[in-house]
């Protein structure tokens, strides 16, 4: 009895998912083109190529912060000088 509860709890929780799969053909029968799609398609594709060399190239760049960001900093002409000691270890040291 056990195992036919066991079994009963195991089709009724495997019903779900089993539903939910799709019932596809993921091997249709291969279909080849006849000899007019294949000229509409190259038709097509030579459209295609002529309207993408009609696109101008861009020149300009599309930063809208352009106008609001400071150039990058600029280096100083004199290079870092070390700091003068000051104070009382300054005195002593001379």
């Amino acid at each position: 009895m056990r195992i036919l509860s066991a079994v009963a709890v195991v089709m009724l929780l495997s019903a779900p998912a089993y539903a939910q799969v799709p019932n596809i053909n993921l091997m249709p029968e291969v279909k080849s083109k006849t000899p007019e799609e294949k000229e509409q398609d190259a038709i097509n594709q030579k459209a295609y190529k002529e309207s993408l060399s009609k696109i101008p190239d861009a020149k300009v760049s599309n930063d809208p912060w352009g106008q609001v960001r400071s150039d990058a900093p600029k280096a100083s002409a004199n290079p870092a000088k070390p700091k003068a000691k000051s104070g009382s270890t300054a005195q002593r040291n001379q």
